[in-house]
């Protein structure tokens, strides 16, 4: 299988194109799929403090680690700080919680998970993240779900332009304005919901396209993700499914398959909008 690329964040550091998420995986079984998905190769696994799996994800690692076969520095660990705890001294309790949870000395990617805006303190809030990139407890931070108007607000108010701005993006959500935001700041864009919660995969150009390449939906979509040059943390919760997610830098597609599924735009979100969540 071909493994998932290093991208640069903007302060240099490196983290995989495709990684795993734990969104909605079960803390019972989250232990014994993260290790499966860094058996077949995932570098990067996606948790959040919402998510109540932090520790099973941190488990999975301390045991690659513990076992001999993986180093702590190979594996890149995002966490999320959810919208119960902003505010500057919140978010720095919070954050040790997550650490606590996770059982790791550091943590490498710390996110905002959404900017709640009704209660306008997102900038307090990635304050202190920056305290804590700082203080050397993070290798970097960023957000998720923000919007121009609060990205713009980070880049005068704050000194650390986030590396990430983690967003729902699929065909069917392309957020083009906010992409090339993310492009002109030096902002990475990582798709969360990449798969449009398999809503995309019955879309008939996505299923001409697969079967054109002897390729799964899902990998064709992914692919699109990388081609675009996004970010990506699909969830899956099947050996099967983990293991194809990352198989998908074996093949191309073609402008005119591009173009096809740039097609496919239809402003359709599954998930909330930001200026909604508070």
């Amino acid at each position: 299988m071909h493994k998932a690329p290093k991208v640069a964040l903007n302060n240099g550091v490196q983290i995989d194109q495709v990684g795993y998420g734990v969104y909605k995986v079960p803390p019972e079984t989250t232990v014994d799929l993260c290790a499966q998905a860094l058996e077949v190769g995932y570098r990067t696994i996606d948790t959040a403090a919402m998510y109540g799996n932090e520790a099973g994800v941190g488990r999975a690692v301390t045991d690659a680690v513990n076992a001999g076969w993986l180093e702590r520095d190979d594996v890149f660990v995002t966490t999320k700080l959810w919208n119960d705890n902003h505010g500057y001294d919140a978010t720095l309790r919070a954050f040790d919680a997550s650490q606590q949870a996770l059982g790791l000395d550091d943590v490498d990617l710390y996110l905002i998970h959404w900017p709640c805006p009704e209660k306008d303190q997102y900038v307090d809030t990635f304050r202190a993240l920056e305290q804590l990139y700082h203080d050397g407890r993070v290798r970097a931070i960023g957000v998720s779900n923000f919007q121009v108007t609060h990205l713009e607000r980070l880049l005068a108010e704050t000194g650390v332009v986030p590396v990430v701005n983690q967003i729902e993006l699929h065909p069917y959500l392309q957020q083009e304005e906010l992409r090339r935001f993310h492009d002109t700041h030096g902002i990475r864009t990582q798709a969360w919901s990449p798969l449009g919660r398999g809503a995309i995969l019955t879309d008939p150009v996505i299923g001409e396209i697969a079967a054109d390449l002897d390729r799964t939906p899902a990998q064709v979509v992914l692919r699109w993700h990388v081609q675009s040059g996004h970010l990506v943390i699909p969830k899956a919760s099947s050996p099967d499914r983990i293991a194809s997610n990352l198989d998908v830098f074996g093949f191309e597609l073609s402008p005119a398959q591009l173009t096809a599924i740039e097609g496919l735009e239809q402003n359709t979100r599954f998930g909330s909008h930001p200026d909604r969540v508070n």
